[in-house]
Formats: C-alpha cells, structure tokens, sequence
C-alpha cells in the first residue's frame, strides 16, 4: 500500500533520544518532521532512541507528516533501527534511508519494514561522492519517493566548503536526476542557526535550482523556508489562468497578461497547483 509522495516544503529533523523536543516538532507546522536515529545521537544514546522515538509516532497530529531517519541499513546501527521500527504500535510515514549509494539500500529497508497493509514512502540521503556517481541507478528503484540532499557529509568526503559553489555540480546533479525520476528533491539543512539572511537567500538559490523543499534542524528556520517553498496566492492564481487558458485553447499556445504562454509553462502550472494540493491551507508557521 503506497501513499502519496510527502509534500514539499519545510523538513524538520529532531533528535530521537530528546523526547521532550518532540511536541515542538509535532507544532512547529513544518510539512514533514522527522525523528533523527543517525547522526544526531551519540552512539550511547542510539538503543534509548529506538524506544524513545516510538512516542513520536504515538497519538500522531495531522500535520505534519511524520517519519523517521535511521541508519544505514549496511550497519549494525541501521539493522537495529529496522528491527525497532518492526515493533513500533504506530509505523511512521516517511523513512529517510542515508548514506545511500545503491537501489539494494531500497531493498533491504522495503524488505525489513513493509507488510500487506504498510508500506512507508522511502527517501533517499544523497551525501558522498560515490552516491552521486551511482544516481542514475539511484533514482530506479522501484520504492524511491524523493531524496535529499546532505551538505555535511558530501562537503566532508570531497574536502570542499559548504558554501555555495564548492556544492553548485552536486545540487545541480541531484536535482536534474529527481526531475527525470518525477520525485521531489529537497536541500540540505542551514546550520548557521543565527543566520536568517543567509538561509533565506540559500533557500531561494535552491528553489531556482529546481529543489521542492528544504530542511531544518531548528523551528526558528521553518518561516523562512515557508516563505520562500509557499507560492504565494498570486503565484497560484497565475498558475490557474494559465490552466484555464490552455483548457480552453485546446492546448494551443495562448497569450496570458501579455507573455506568449506554451506547453512547458502549462506543465509547471500545473505541478504548482498539484503540490499545493498536497499541502495543508496556508498556516503561519510559530
């Protein structure tokens, strides 16, 4: 039983062995928020996370989406978090698979968790140079969903800045192969927590770049990257008389407020509606 694709948008990824973090990720209005058993505990607290994440899942709020990052499923680590995942009362929606470097990461988490009546959406974590190499397999496995893009570890492994152009090929890579796979593609965590500006004009260079959504490791970052990924109302109502133009052209080209209006602009209003339809009506992240 596949679901939907997650909506777009602002990601949120809160540490599995902080439960008390948990209620601000549930509120903080995010579209998917996601309990970190990766790199965000410390290998000690990794068997107190697996118990502790099962409250995320327990008694879920209807926004926003929930999911779970594990770890590798190569490792002793990510087969425990599997084997947890197996026992939870309430399986999470989203499993965020990293370090993926082959379509059999797929295999073994769709093997491990899925059953007759649950099949999560399964995320790929784009981050080294080898995963990068291997995206056109990537992008065809049968149970990909969207994929992210980790900043941290790609910049570590290659021994580049994590500004923007050391990591302008590899965003620019991820997003051209999303697109030809039809799946979301979203960026990287901010981690300057105190820089609004800076996040704001990186989340706008990814949106330019063809990315769907970003992430966030801190609610104080949720309204700018709201800002930037929400088409504001006179982008939908655009994308809608673009629609209504070409429906009653026939499919022609039209002209619509003066721009000369074809094919491939029908086709991004559209995919603008349809992942508004996605989401839940426009909130005021807190």
């Amino acid at each position: 039983m596949i679901q939907k694709p997650a909506p777009a948008g602002t990601w949120i990824i809160t540490p599995g062995h902080m439960g008390a973090r948990f209620p601000a990720a549930h509120s903080c209005r995010a579209d998917v928020a996601l309990v970190d058993l990766e790199d965000s505990v410390p290998d000690a607290a990794k068997p107190e996370a697996r118990q502790t994440a099962r409250a995320f899942f327990t008694n879920p709020p209807t926004r926003p989406l929930l999911g779970v990052r594990i770890s590798s499923p190569t490792t002793r680590d990510g087969i425990r978090d599997l084997a947890a995942l197996h026992g939870y009362p309430v399986k999470p929606q989203v499993v965020l698979i990293p370090k993926v470097e082959s379509a059999r990461d797929f295999e073994i988490v769709a093997g491990a968790l899925d059953t007759h009546d649950y099949a999560p959406l399964l995320y790929a974590l784009i981050e080294t140079p080898r995963a990068l190499e291997a995206l056109p397999s990537i992008m065809r496995a049968d149970r990909i969903a969207g994929v992210l893009f980790g900043t941290a570890d790609y910049a570590t492994a290659t021994r580049c800045s994590r500004t923007w152009e050391p990591l302008l090929h590899a965003r620019a890579a991820l997003v051209t192969s999303a697109a030809a796979a039809g799946i979301p593609a979203i960026d990287s965590p901010f981690f300057d927590l105190d820089d609004l500006d800076g996040l704001q004009q990186e989340a706008e260079r990814v949106k330019a770049l063809g990315f769907t959504g970003k992430s966030c490791v801190h609610p104080a970052h949720l309204p700018v990257i709201d800002k930037v990924f929400r088409p504001a109302q006179e982008e939908i109502a655009a994308a809608r008389a673009i629609v209504a133009a070409a429906e009653n052209a026939g499919g022609s080209i039209v002209r619509v407020d003066g721009r000369m209006t074809g094919p491939p602009m029908v086709a991004a209003a559209r995919a603008l509606l349809a992942r508004e339809e996605t989401r839940t009506p426009s909130e005021t992240p807190v």
